[in-house]
């Protein structure tokens, strides 16, 4: 792939209106929320959820592309279309989450450091040859007592680049997530801190491994309170917070911004998404999402496993779809939650 294919795919990834439909969770993870629901977590039922969110009538709309776990990307949909075949006819452009897991960073107690750059190169050109056209890595931020060190925002940030240099070389527009977690008691004051250093940091390594960045996107966490701070920031305070620390750290020849919601209420990231929006147009890069949970979770307790809950459960998905579209052109409002799906 060219450099010129390489901005197109982040360019259409990013497009006005549309964001990316995160349903890459491990089969560990996808069995817990499985398990939630009373659902066995097979690798059918895996599958038959999968297809389900992939083939909600009209999901193009409002979705540019899907992150694909590897169990998914060698998967298909009922009549035998491979998912990523499938998503091409479709107009959703297929995506594979290629890291192997957050773990324990050694001599950094409390810390972690995201794995899977061995052999990564080969995964890489066997994904292409599936058909995916982008990639993510996620890396994992904790605050707490002491912690993010600078080891650990290093280790993390060299990973990611290394990644994302690896990605263009096989033709795959790189995602980078550094995650700083919403876990905690911190304030938005201390979030924003560290935030600032992650990125600045993160671009650092990218730079110095050559990434070219109008073919990157940048998955990263809002500047937020932790789930535990007994002073909870509003929706405009993460709004222009967040846009401070991206402008002050991010180059503006970044492809675009594409948000994880990161443990917050459906309704509340797609407030946050829109106050950024709405407040700033006149950005160096479009602002949109890619949420798991909050695009997944009402489908998903809709549908609990059940084929005749499976046409219900798309409706609920394409309508968060439709609203977070609609906040990444900074046009929600509030009343539209209440909408018929």
């Amino acid at each position: 792939m060219t450099l010129q294919e390489l901005q197109g795919t982040a360019k259409a990834v990013v497009t006005a209106g549309k964001g990316i439909l995160a349903m890459d969770e491990s089969n560990p993870t996808c069995g817990k929320r499985f398990k939630k629901m009373g659902i066995e977590s097979t690798v059918e039922n895996r599958r038959a959820w999968r297809e389900l969110l992939l083939t909600t009538p009209n999901l193009s709309n409002f979705i540019s592309g899907a992150i694909l776990y590897d169990e998914t990307i060698r998967q298909s949909i009922a009549d035998g279309t491979p998912f990523a075949q499938y998503m091409g006819k479709q107009g959703i452009i297929p995506g594979i989450k290629v890291d192997t897991g957050a773990k324990d960073l050694a001599g950094f107690p409390g810390e972690k450091v995201t794995e899977g750059l061995d052999g990564l190169r080969e995964r890489l050109a066997e994904y292409k040859g599936i058909g995916a056209r982008f990639a993510k890595w996620r890396a994992v931020i904790t605050i707490g007592n002491g912690i993010p060190s600078n080891g650990c925002i290093h280790a993390n940030a060299h990973a990611l680049a290394r990644y994302a240099a690896l990605c263009q070389e096989a033709g795959i527009v790189p995602i980078v997530e550094p995650e700083v977690l919403i876990d905690g008691d911190h304030t938005i004051d201390r979030c924003y801190e560290v935030t600032s250093e992650t990125l600045s940091t993160v671009f650092a390594e990218l730079k110095a491994q050559r990434v070219l960045l109008d073919g990157t996107i940048l998955k990263p966490s809002m500047v937020i309170s932790g789930l535990d701070c007994p002073q909870q920031a509003s929706v405009e305070e993460v709004a222009e917070k967040t846009v401070r620390c991206l402008l002050k750290n991010i180059p503006k020849n970044l492809a675009g911004i594409a948000f994880l919601s990161g443990g917050q209420s459906n309704e509340r990231a797609t407030a946050h998404l829109n106050a950024m929006n709405a407040r700033h147009k006149d950005l160096p890069w479009p602002l949109t999402f890619s949420y798991a949970r909050a695009l997944q979770q009402p489908a998903l307790e809709t549908w609990s496993g059940k084929k005749e809950n499976a046409a219900a459960a798309q409706k609920l998905l394409y309508h968060r779809a439709k609203l977070n579209g609609t906040a990444s052109m900074g046009q929600y409002n509030e009343t539209m939650e209440k909408e018929a799906a």
